[in-house]
């Protein structure tokens, strides 16, 4: 019996990051822009954000995905009413299917956004400076640098690629009803975890109290948000508490007293502590971090 392998060539090929970021801008910021040699895509995460891309001006909201391919000019602005949370990810591709991304602006789904959040999760084991700062060139690596993470890096991205290339591109494979019905109740599921614990930010909740109110067993929502944000419900809850924090900070509407009260946390000394636990900044740190982006932008 002889064996013949198959070939496996790729459609798509990165073989080079250049920078990856994940941004937390404060309402008033603005990068007058630049151009470079290497592609580069902008997705947004949270907010809303202008973004010229050659001459050419864009309005971005929640879940849209700007591709900028090699020497064009682009710019961002904030809409000094919402802090937008953007993530930026350039790299290099010589790959003919990536014409297909010229001059796109898509919406990411479910599925793209776990994918993105893979890559800034091992952009974060990988390297060594934050992943925040705008005017960072070159990012250098850790020394205890996890195995296989610049891999997982590439793979992340590449299947992001093909993921956005099948999906607006009709290459997709069809689904099976089964499959259709089991991905749409899982995300109608979380969707609705999510929403009603993002309606309840000012509140102090149970596991029990969401599990019975989101009308999900606790075994089941367990197992969902774990899927979809590798925690528990109650350390998502205690996350978005933060990035709504976060936000509202950047905003600069209302003191830290102000947002403790709103978010429901029994004292600003608690909140703090809240707040240092998943940022590692307290809030005065974190808020004088995006004062010294906005000052070295205009220095």
């Amino acid at each position: 019996m002889s064996f013949a392998g198959v070939l496996l060539k790729p459609l798509l090929e990165v073989f080079e990051v250049v920078t990856i970021h994940y941004f937390e801008y404060g309402c008033d910021f603005s990068f007058s822009g630049e151009s470079h040699d290497f592609w580069e895509f902008l997705c947004v995460d949270k907010g809303e954000v202008e973004v010229v891309a050659g001459e050419v001006p864009h309005t971005l909201k929640r879940g849209d995905i700007i591709f900028h391919e090699p020497d064009e000019f682009h710019c961002l602005t904030a809409n000094h009413r919402v802090a937008p949370n953007l993530v930026v990810v350039s790299f290099r591709c010589d790959s003919p299917a990536m014409d297909f991304f010229r001059g796109r602006i898509l919406t990411v789904d479910d599925r793209s956004r776990e994918l993105l959040a893979r890559i800034i999760a091992e952009a974060g084991k990988a390297f060594r400076d934050p992943l925040d700062d705008p005017y960072q060139t070159h990012m250098e690596l850790r020394e205890d640098i996890p195995v296989g993470a610049l891999q997982a890096i590439r793979l992340y991205l590449e299947l992001l690629l093909l993921h956005l290339l099948r999906q607006f591109d009709g290459q997709s494979r069809i689904p099976t009803a089964g499959e259709t019905v089991r991905r749409r109740k899982d995300e109608s599921d979380y969707h609705r975890v999510v929403a009603y614990l993002e309606e309840h930010l000012s509140c102090r909740l149970t596991l029990e109290q969401i599990a019975r109110e989101t009308m999900l067993g606790r075994s089941r929502l367990q197992q969902l948000i774990r899927r979809y944000h590798d925690c528990g419900v109650m350390e998502l809850f205690a996350r978005l508490k933060t990035d709504c924090a976060r936000q509202l900070i950047r905003e600069n509407r209302l003191n830290f007293t102000e947002i403790a009260d709103l978010l429901g946390y029994s004292s600003i000394h608690y909140f703090s502590r809240q707040f240092k636990k998943q940022t590692g900044m307290t809030p005065s740190e974190y808020s004088s971090s995006i004062k010294g982006r906005s000052e070295r932008r205009d220095a």
